[in-house]
């Protein structure tokens, strides 16, 4: 019986690592997008304080490439929309796993606590 829950418990451990390690991927991705987005929040407050007349240029590769300001502005803008959907899909998934694991964390404790228990009678018999 004691094998059997050990053998349980390590299974539930397993799983729970895998949960911490997905977790830590989805932390660090949710670091990069919140580092593009504060790039990008940049650009476009660079760009609202060019004159209509102005060059803008991107960096395409190692060529600079003339582009139209309102081209440049919505492209920005775009790409800000884009990384807020992420940023939110990635809090969505972070905050779901979070509370997957607090589960887990329960059952975890729940067959420690099992095995705790059968140990002291395995060692009577």
């Amino acid at each position: 019986m004691a094998a059997k829950i050990q053998e349980q418990l390590q299974k539930e451990i397993d799983v729970f690592q895998k949960m911490q390690k997905d977790l830590q991927k989805l932390v660090t991705g949710r670091q990069q997008l919140d580092v593009q987005y504060n790039e990008n929040k940049v650009v476009k407050d660079e760009l609202d304080l060019v004159e209509p007349d102005s060059n803008v240029y991107k960096l395409t590769g190692p060529i600079l490439v003339k582009q139209d300001l309102s081209e440049a502005k919505l492209n920005v803008g775009k790409r800000l929309d884009y990384i807020q959907s992420e940023l939110k899909r990635h809090e969505k998934s972070i905050t779901d796993l979070q509370g997957k694991q607090e589960k887990k964390k329960e059952s975890l404790t729940k067959l420690q606590q099992q095995y705790q228990q059968l140990l002291p009678k395995q060692a009577a018999k």
